[in-house]
């Protein structure tokens, strides 16, 4: 009896001393105050001695709840259905920017080769330029043909007018 109201006097000491502590003291601080009142409070220099005791419950067998296994299931079908949609749109999505690379390196592309085209027109047009030909055909040592210099190969008269026709290319039999 007196035990025991030594406990209830230290657990009522213990409950106003708590209330007067601040927040800020640690869990360990309370645990390791706790442990000093219990040891002042024994009788005698007798240590305190603790058994552990092995539980084996591995023949225990878990009861089936078949409402927790159809939460489980919903739960699982909307996180998938979930993890589906967010990883269509991610794909979406980056999708959309490698096209837009792809665009941008085409447009580049597009642009290059406008100006080479237009720079091989320029060309073209400059060494097509009558006046040049002439230019260096002369400092070639050419000079424009005198009649009957001009031999054409369906044969005929050199000096004759010749018509321009338009044939159709027709097939040609070899033997």
């Amino acid at each position: 009896m007196a035990a025991s109201a030594m406990v209830g006097q230290q657990i009522e000491m213990m409950g106003s001393r708590v209330k007067t502590l601040s927040r800020a003291e640690s869990l360990t601080a309370r645990n390791r105050e706790m442990f000093e009142t219990q040891r002042r409070a024994r009788r005698g220099p007798t240590p305190e001695v603790f058994f552990t005791k092995h539980i084996d419950n591995s023949r225990i067998v878990k009861a089936d709840d078949p409402e927790r296994r159809r939460e489980m299931r919903t739960f699982t079908a909307v996180m998938s259905v979930l993890f589906v949609l967010v990883m269509v749109y991610v794909w979406q999505h980056f999708s959309a920017i490698e096209i837009g690379y792809h665009v941008e390196a085409q447009k580049i592309q597009v642009e290059q080769l406008r100006e080479e085209n237009r720079r091989l027109r320029l060309s073209e047009a400059q060494l097509t330029d009558p006046g040049r030909i002439d230019r260096v055909a002369r400092q070639l040592g050419l000079n424009e043909p005198q009649p009957g210099q001009v031999v054409r190969p369906e044969g005929g008269d050199p000096n004759a007018a010749v018509l321009a026709q338009a044939n159709a290319p027709g097939m040609q039999m070899v033997q």
